[in-house]
């Protein structure tokens, strides 16, 4: 039964249904949509541009509740008042933060004109660093309006870094079991990677939980998400996964993203420049900095793809999976020197022996 509600979804999400049920209640009408995301999982989502009188708007079909889009729109509205860049989401003509066509929620926004953050561009990255310590400087007193629901995340992270580092141990025996090309390719790599897991580990192990910094967090602060406008003022958008978290969190994130490609190759001066940046507006403790190195040792990729080729086996692409892995490998020794060093720069910056 869930195909034909599915391709009812779909057809409810045409431009033509927007057009005529959805933007007159912002009062556009006959306004030009144009679909330019679309995403029929669980989570169905869909991001339209419309152009209205040389204007343009991103509207927005959102997956969560209405609880947790007032948070969403709590979080939008404190940045703004805060000095941050955001789209403010906009309100309908009866003064309502959504619209609620057949059982969807619909949010409008400014369209945001410019370009995404280029990880290969010096100052879009300083800039994109500084403007999240910003952030969570400002996030530390945030306070949601009545109604929504308070997302909170603040994972056990050394308890995620072992049940994660687990299953690589137990991927290890499928391998040595099944032995063909993904098994093997794995194996050849499970020395460093391995390694990098038992590091990761280990540093998890002695940070302090009831330490880390926290604040509103991003948590998808990635190089789509970071647009710079004509006047290269930094502008953040999409805050569907926003939540209370550790700052630790959003910073990580954003530092994986960036060093694990090969034009920037787990540079070590570029990660301490962004960390000593942020620091000055929004200092981060030993604590912080153990997490940061917890999760930029764990080796994602590899584990992740292996717990879901061995799961999979039956069903999947062979082909495909061997070459996700086959690239995620090239940089591994790379992001152990890396983290190596990382530990030494913290254990100097706080004098203290890490592991």
């Amino acid at each position: 039964m869930s195909y034909p509600v599915k391709e009812y979804n779909i057809n409810l999400l045409s431009e033509e249904t927007v057009q005529k049920y959805v933007l007159p209640q912002y009062n556009l009408h006959q306004a030009q949509v144009e679909r330019v995301k679309f995403k029929n999982t669980d989570k169905q989502r869909a991001v339209y541009k419309v152009n209205y009188l040389d204007k343009y708007y991103c509207l927005k079909k959102v997956y969560f509740s209405k609880e947790d889009l007032l948070f969403v729109y709590s979080a939008v509205e404190w940045f703004f008042r805060n000095n941050i860049s955001v789209p403010r989401i906009l309100p309908t003509t009866n003064n309502s933060r959504f619209v609620d066509f057949n059982n969807m929620l619909f949010i409008l926004t400014p369209w945001v004109e410019g370009i995404k953050c280029d990880y290969d561009n010096k100052q879009h990255v300083i800039s994109s660093i500084n403007n999240l310590s910003l952030m969570h400087e400002v996030g530390k007193n945030f306070v949601s309006i009545t109604g929504s629901n308070i997302k909170e995340g603040y994972e056990n992270f050394p308890k995620s870094i072992t049940k994660h580092f687990e299953q690589i141990l137990y991927s290890s025996n499928l391998a040595l079991k099944y032995k063909d090309k993904f098994s093997k390719l794995f194996l050849e790599h499970f020395k460093v990677n391995s390694l990098l897991g038992e590091l990761s580990l280990k540093t998890a192990s002695t940070m302090c939980i009831e330490n880390l910094s926290k604040s509103l967090c991003h948590l998808d602060y990635v190089n789509k998400n970071i647009i710079f406008d004509n006047d290269n003022n930094v502008w953040v958008i999409d805050f569907d996964k926003c939540s209370m978290d550790y700052c630790c969190h959003d910073i990580s994130y954003f530092l994986r993203r960036l060093l694990r490609r090969s034009n920037t190759n787990w540079n070590l001066e570029l990660a301490v420049e962004c960390l000593n940046l942020y620091d000055k507006t929004h200092p981060l403790n030993i604590d912080d900095y153990k997490y940061i190195l917890s999760y930029l040792c764990f080796p994602q990729k590899y584990w992740k793809l292996s717990r879901d080729y061995y799961n999979n086996m039956g069903k999947c692409n062979h082909n495909s999976f061997f070459y996700l892995l086959k690239n995620s490998l090239e940089l591994d020794v790379s992001q152990l020197n890396f983290v190596l060093n990382f530990g030494k720069y913290i254990e100097n910056k706080f004098k203290i022996k890490i592991t």
